[in-house]
């Protein structure tokens, strides 16, 4: 399928423009083809972002630190984890290190709905699928230049 097909609009400015269209109709496209999964587990995906960040790192973090590891930069992350908290999906703890901070923690029931949503991951691998190895190494490669 050519992007060109795909919304009907034969011409476009230059193949830069093509980029920035097509990268933006196939970010929404991901996002609504994985939708259920998020559905399904009653959180969005800035919410599975930062389960995804907290299991990962093992320890406490606070939300500045959670903020700087995020896919969506621009979002309110303290607003979100207190969501997550009140699905009992994370946990706020006083920073050891100094009290007047508070860290975040993924709690038993948050690594539980993660491993859970695990079982998904080759489904959604799958949506790359027509990709070889190689040509999403090439395409990673790509886009960070393009964020570069």
């Amino acid at each position: 399928m050519s992007i060109e097909n795909d919304i009907q609009q034969a011409k476009f400015r230059n193949e830069h423009h093509k980029v920035s269209v097509n990268l933006i109709y196939t970010c929404n496209w991901l996002m609504e083809k994985h939708k259920h999964f998020f559905d399904n587990a009653d959180i969005t995906p800035q919410q599975y972002n930062i389960l995804r960040i907290l299991r990962g790192a093992g320890t406490p973090l606070s939300t500045l630190q959670i903020r700087q590891r995020m896919l969506d930069k621009m979002s309110d992350t303290s607003r979100i984890v207190d969501r997550l908290v009140k699905k009992e999906l994370v946990q706020k703890v006083i920073c050891k290190t100094d009290r007047r901070l508070v860290d975040v923690t993924i709690s038993e029931k948050g690594m539980s709905l993660l491993e859970g949503m695990d079982g998904h991951n080759d489904q959604m691998d799958a949506s790359v699928g027509a990709l070889s190895t190689e040509e999403a190494a090439t395409l990673n490669g790509l886009l960070d230049k393009i964020r570069g």
